[in-house]
């Protein structure tokens, strides 16, 4: 009798999988994609930019200082005419005005937004054409609608049902003025808490979702002196994603539809504002213009086709792209201090002329300049020389160990929101620009003084 085995028949194991193979290392970023095109290093630790050394810079205009390429800001309005020719491309004067880059502008055929009666005369007394310019604000001073109306501003941006009647009045019985009303699509964009104005819970605009915005709309149509010429929207800065902006034109292109079945009005125009994100370290995000162009575009026709609607002029205000990555910031170090297991390298600038990294935590890459260095980097932290701990302009960033007092170090992306945010912290006077191009450097806006600072200073 045969007997059968009762055993369990062992559990085959598994074959041992081979080790996957590692992933290959990430291309490192190219240490100067974010500083001007340019951008040369014909002998090591001498960078030039527009073929003007920065060390040349800081000798001749001293330091801090701040150095633009012309021939970039040039480029990136000529990229975003390419992108856009069917659209009003805007160029953004918060970001940073001068007379110089308002000609700039102006010969590159941009136009202009700006949010202050300073602003517009500036750009007025310099030659720009007022009917290109856009007037923005969401708090405007009868001193801001009186000089949009004066100097024949070619359009009015609406920011609160408040500035309707007082926009109105100041027209007068016989007058016309363009307008748009801006709108808030309930979006949320943007690289920072405070820099995000797409949504319902901030201070710009009115809101899509509450009906706040329809009902200033039939307002602004009960004015005859105010002509409405289409919807603004702003979803705020340093966006990088295009899908935000497809948002936007869903919503906007909604509201339009609204507005034709209940009033059977058709705006001709459509804002989507700008906050177009650019890179301020190697390997940053940014945010792709041809796509965007490319899918605004599709989207644009679609939802008016959908909608039964023509498609409006599209208009945008790119802002810091044009001017951000054309600027180099030049400082000169002061002190190097060891404490507490940190490296500060103190410069002689700081919060006042570049509060950013203390309103946004905003991250740079700052380098050695004027000489070259075979010291091994180690991390620095490089501090202003005003009287606030929060006084960083960029934290735990590699520079070469044998750092000293004297030596230049230049900071990237600083063609905006650096010199137009600045401040008299300490009064220690705000610093010149310098316009760079075909080896050439020319003085665009002077070093403020003391004696600039005494004359504003009347009472004793």
């Amino acid at each position: 009798m045969t007997t059968l085995d009762t055993t369990p028949a062992p559990t085959p194991v598994p074959a041992l999988a081979a080790p996957a193979p590692a992933p290959a290392p990430a291309p490192a970023a190219d240490p100067l994609s974010v500083w001007p095109a340019s951008t040369a290093e014909p002998r090591q630790g001498d960078i030039e930019v527009g073929g003007v050394p920065l060390a040349e810079c800081a000798e001749r205009f001293g330091t801090p200082v701040y150095v633009l390429d012309e021939n970039e800001v040039r480029d990136r309005c000529r990229g975003y005419r390419a992108a856009f020719p069917e659209a009003e491309v805007l160029y953004a004067a918060k970001a940073f005005l001068c007379r110089a880059v308002a000609h700039w502008i102006e010969e590159e055929g941009l136009g202009l937004d700006v949010c202050s009666a300073g602003e517009l005369e500036l750009a007025v007394t310099t030659g720009f054409p007022p009917d290109r310019i856009t007037l923005h604000g969401n708090a405007k001073s009868p001193r801001d609608l009186e000089t949009a109306l004066r100097l024949g501003v070619g359009r009015i941006v609406i920011d609160s049902p408040s500035e309707i009647a007082r926009l109105a009045a100041a027209v007068g019985p016989d007058g016309r003025q363009k307008v748009m009303v801006r709108v808030v699509p309930g979006i949320s964009a943007g690289g920072h808490a405070k820099i995000r104005t797409g949504t319902d819970d901030q201070k710009f605009g009115m809101s899509i979702s509450d009906g706040y915005a329809q009902h200033a709309i039939v307002r602004i149509l009960d004015q005859p002196q105010l002509e409405l010429t289409g919807l603004h929207c702003h979803l705020g800065s340093q966006v990088t994603s295009v899908r935000p902006y497809l948002a936007a034109v869903r919503r906007l292109v909604g509201l339009m539809a609204t507005l034709r079945r209940q009033h059977g009005l058709l705006l001709p125009e459509l804002d989507l504002g700008g906050g177009h994100g650019i890179a301020y370290r190697p390997g940053d995000p940014v945010l792709d213009v041809a796509a965007l162009a490319r899918r605004v575009r599709a989207e644009l026709a679609s939802a008016c086709a959908a909608a039964g609607l023509p498609v409006p002029r599209l208009v945008l205000e790119p802002g810091r792209a044009i001017t951000g990555p054309a600027g180099v910031a030049v400082y000169r170090v002061l002190a190097v201090k060891r404490t507490g297991g940190q490296v500060f390298v103190a410069v002689d600038g700081g919060m006042s002329d570049n509060p950013r990294p203390a309103l946004y935590g905003v991250r740079y890459a700052p380098r050695l300049t004027g000489r070259h260095s075979a010291a091994a980097s180690a991390p620095v932290t490089v501090v202003g020389r005003h009287c606030e701990a929060g006084d960083v302009l960029a934290a735990d960033v590699p520079l070469p160990a044998d750092v000293r007092p004297g030596d230049l170090l230049a900071l990237p992306v600083a063609g905006a929101y650096h010199l137009s945010m600045a401040s008299g912290y300490n009064l220690v006077g705000r610093p010149p620009v310098v316009a760079v191009r075909d080896a050439r450097a020319r003085l665009l806006v002077r070093r403020e003084s003391l004696d600039d600072i005494r004359g504003r200073d009347v009472g004793l």
